[in-house]
């Protein structure tokens, strides 16, 4: 819900510059596979709730770039509310691989059944949508708007920094997030409310970026106040984040003789949730205790594999091992014809590593 924009004086003429950035978008929009274009609209085209909702999701602390090809995919594969409630959970969490928050995914489903439950139409209202498994604020926000024309405010991380910079606002992130908030509800018209939104979005991505933004190019330089004081670069401030802790761990890679690898799947909760992944220790600040699948001749890589997640860096030492077709783990299960993209970046970043070694 906006929050009595007419209430603020914030000295800036809020609806010159939407119209404006209106005026950009049209001739500036992304081309992007789960948008209807403003083109699109004004022949009578409106957005599918379902791929708004996909989307959305999908670009949760995901970049655009990652996430054009999964949704593609995705959506070919479930191109509606109905074949997503219907799929089966282990091929969701598969072909989510590689986009990272995979709790993202388990609430995709929940939420797909929940619908489909329901009628198979998402609501319009954006506190029903926020009472569905896995949609927030935002992301409800973000679907009235889109998908239903609702003159509801938008706000993420483009959004924030475009806002912070037009009102030259120098408190620093995160505590500045509600009075953002509010002064981007300020923008947001009446009409066109959707549009607005992924105006607003992509000025972000395209011009107004964190380093180095295109102020001459940029359809709201006009109205900028931190243009104005040569501070543009500088804005949004933000609190110095704290150090990530390291964990670590030991990844157990183990391939059969006829090829076949042994995946377990990871608990519902946690990270990489209900992820297939190759058998791991428990993942501690301290030294891992080992906890090998089964007994074998284990040869250790000789570099360890990083990655890093929202609260901590990941460091795992990989086990090999090569097995006998009778060989008889005590958790997880053998695969045949095993496909590395459809694990998680983390494990796909261990298998890169170990495979040149396996045959050796």
């Amino acid at each position: 819900m906006r929050d009595s924009p007419e209430a603020i004086d914030t000295g800036l003429d809020a609806k010159a510059a939407a119209a404006a950035l209106l005026r950009w978008y049209d001739g500036a929009a992304r081309v992007l596979p789960w948008r209807v274009g403003p083109g699109e609209r004004a022949a009578g085209a409106r957005p599918d709730p379902y791929r708004v909702w996909l989307s959305e999701i999908m670009l949760q602390q995901t970049t655009v770039a990652t996430v054009r090809e999964h949704f593609r995919r995705f959506a070919a594969r479930w191109p509606d509310i109905d074949a997503l409630a219907a799929a089966d959970e282990a091929e969701v969490m598969a072909e989510w691989a590689g986009l990272g928050y995979y709790a993202r995914a388990r609430n995709l489903i929940a939420c797909a059944r929940a619908v489909a439950a329901g009628g198979g139409r998402f609501p319009a209202d954006r506190a029903a949508l926020q009472a569905l498994p896995g949609i927030g604020p935002y992301t409800a926000a973000a679907i009235a708007a889109i998908a239903f024309d609702a003159p509801e405010t938008v706000v993420d991380g483009n959004v924030e920094r475009v806002t912070a910079r037009l009102f030259a606002l120098t408190a620093p992130l995160p505590a500045a997030k509600k009075r953002l908030a509010t002064l981007a509800a300020t923008l947001t018209p009446a009409q066109r409310p959707g549009d607005f939104a992924q105006a607003m979005m992509d000025l972000g991505a395209t011009i107004c970026t964190p380093r180095a933004p295109r102020c001459a190019d940029c359809p709201l330089a006009g109205f900028c106040a931190a243009r104005a004081r040569g501070i543009a670069a500088d804005l949004p401030a933000r609190t110095p984040r704290p150090v990530k802790p390291t964990r670590r761990g030991i990844a157990y890679l183990v391939r059969r003789k006829d090829g076949a690898v042994l995946l377990e799947t990871r608990p519902p909760r946690g990270l990489l949730g209900g992820m297939a992944a190759f058998p791991t220790t428990d993942w501690t600040e301290g030294r891992p205790a080992p906890a090998p699948p089964l007994a074998a001749d284990w040869q250790p890589l000789p570099v360890e594999v990083s990655h890093t997640f929202t609260h901590f860096h990941l460091r795992l030492e990989v086990l090999l091992a090569r097995v006998a077709l009778s060989a008889l783990p005590d958790r997880g299960r053998f695969e045949p014809g095993f496909d590395p993209a459809r694990l998680p970046t983390a494990m796909r970043k261990c298998w890169d590593a170990a495979a040149p070694h396996l045959d050796a």
